[in-house]
């Protein structure tokens, strides 16, 4: 709690879309199929779920269902509609103190419809909310700064550039019996990463493999470690606590 995650969600880009309490219904998620109208995915660039354990879902079954391809593929079909997005879907939540371990069950408060395996296993990772300080007065910063709107049309434009997922497949070499998952949400967390921390790369000598390592591939495989873990938890005969053996393959 008191970390800023509903405020920066809610104000770090007008492309996001930010869902605090209430209902939450398929039509508005997806497609609203008496309205004829597409829903939040096909709008917005990310979907906050904030304070989850205060939502509920309409049709849990349904929504259940929609997440899964939608989580998948990008798609989902409602009725005789194929819906298509690009949001991501974020969820926010509170963890009691005495469940902040990586040892804990930390899903068990999440609303029902997260309770199965299936789903969970296509988020691709996990932010530990107790390792980021409180906010406090000397957090905030003071001086120049890029204006919020300028930064946030910045991170829109480069959900387009190829170039970061191309750096990435170069740089990472992926064992033949790697879980397609684990993979995926590793490369994607990656991609994220390297857009963030390193917006200047183009190829992958224009960074350094140990920077590279420390900043993008770890934190990516810690993220979709906690994943991983989680779910063998829920189901630990379908789940091992292991992630894929993904190491640097690029060294210049």
């Amino acid at each position: 709690k008191g970390t800023g995650k509903s405020y920066m969600m809610s104000q770090i880009s007008k492309y996001g879309w930010l869902i605090s309490g209430g209902i939450v219904s398929r039509a508005k998620l997806f497609y609203d199929l008496s309205r004829k109208t597409p829903g939040l995915v096909t709008k917005y660039d990310y979907i906050a779920f904030d304070e989850i354990q205060t939502i509920s879902f309409s049709d849990q079954a349904e929504i259940a269902g929609a997440l899964k391809g939608y989580l998948e593929s990008g798609e989902c079909r409602v009725g005789a509609e194929k819906i298509t997005g690009r949001a991501g879907i974020v969820i926010m939540g509170n963890i009691e103190h005495n469940k902040m371990s990586d040892k804990k069950n930390v899903f068990e408060d999440l609303p029902s419809i997260f309770s199965e395996s299936a789903l969970l296993d296509r988020f691709h990772g996990f932010i530990r909310g107790w390792d980021i300080p409180r906010m406090k007065e000397n957090m905030k910063a003071e001086g120049w700064a890029l204006n919020v709107e300028y930064f946030s049309e910045i991170l829109h434009a480069l959900r387009d550039e190829l170039n970061y997922s191309y750096v990435v497949d170069e740089m990472l070499e992926i064992p033949k019996n790697a879980d397609h998952r684990d993979t995926v949400a590793i490369k994607r967390i990656c991609t994220g990463l390297l857009k963030l921390l390193f917006p200047h790369v183009r190829k992958p000598d224009d960074i350094s493999p140990s920077d590279f390592e420390k900043y993008c591939l770890e934190p990516a495989k810690d993220m979709r470690l906690f994943i991983r873990n989680q779910l063998h938890k829920l189901d630990p005969e379908e789940y091992s606590p292991e992630i894929p053996d993904i190491r640097l393959r690029y060294y210049g």
